[in-house]
C-alpha cells in the first residue's frame, strides 16, 4: 500500500506522479518504446516527454512533462499541478501540449477500474491507469502460517501502435514498468 504525505509549497506528491516517473524511467531503460510513427515510418525520439491527460471544460488536453526521466518526483508533482491548472484555465501554450513521446491517462479518480486508452498520434503508446482498489490476498507469516492480507491494487494497461511497438515489446515494457513502480528506489 502506497501512502503519500510529502508536501512542498502545498503541492502533494500523488500516486500519479510516481506512475509518470516509473513510465519515464522505463522508457529510458527501453528506448525502443520511446518512438513515434510519422509518414515515413518509425522515429526514435531523443527526449522522454510524458503527455498527461487532463479533463477540462473544453475536452481532454495532454500537457507535457518535459524530460520526465531527469526530474525528481517532487519536480514532476510541481509540473503536473502547474500544467493541469493552466490546462483547466485555458492558458496552455502550444509547446506545453503539442508533442510528447508517450501518454498517460488516469481515470482512477472517476472510480474506473480499467479501460483502454486511445493512442495520441504520432506517439506509439499510451498507458491507461485505473483506480486503486482493495483486494484480499492469501500470504504467509514468518512461521509459514496462512493469513489474509488486504492490499491495494491498480490496473494499468497499454495501447501501442504495433507497427513500432509490437506485443512482445509492449509486454516487456509493462513488466519493467511494474517492477519500477513497485520498487520506488529504482526511480531515483
Amino acid at each position: 500500500h502506497l501512502s503519500f504525505s510529502r508536501h512542498r509549497n502545498d503541492i502533494k506528491v500523488s500516486v500519479n506522479d510516481f506512475i509518470i516517473k516509473a513510465a519515464a524511467v522505463t522508457l529510458k531503460q527501453m528506448p525502443d518504446v520511446n518512438v513515434s510513427w510519422d509518414g515515413e515510418g518509425p522515429k526514435q525520439l531523443p527526449f522522454i516527454d510524458i503527455s498527461v491527460a487532463v479533463a477540462t471544460d473544453k475536452g481532454l488536453l495532454t500537457p507535457i512533462i518535459k524530460d520526465a526521466a531527469a526530474k525528481g518526483i517532487q519536480e514532476i508533482a510541481d509540473s503536473v499541478k502547474a500544467l493541469s491548472k493552466k490546462a483547466r484555465d485555458g492558458k496552455l501554450l502550444p509547446e506545453e501540449y503539442q508533442g510528447g513521446s508517450f501518454s498517460i491517462s488516469n481515470l482512477g479518480m472517476f472510480g474506473i477500474d480499467e479501460f483502454t486508452a486511445v493512442i495520441n498520434p504520432p506517439q506509439a503508446c499510451i498507458l491507461a491507469v485505473g483506480r486503486f482498489r482493495p483486494v484480499l490476498k492469501l500470504t504467509e507469516d514468518e512461521e509459514g502460517n496462512a493469513k489474509l492480507q488486504q492490499r491495494q491494487l491498480i490496473t494499468v494497461t497499454m495501447s501501442s501502435d504495433s507497427r513500432v511497438v509490437d506485443d512482445e515489446l509492449a509486454t516487456r515494457f509493462l513488466k519493467s514498468f511494474k517492477a519500477n513502480l513497485e520498487n520506488p528506489i529504482r526511480l531515483a
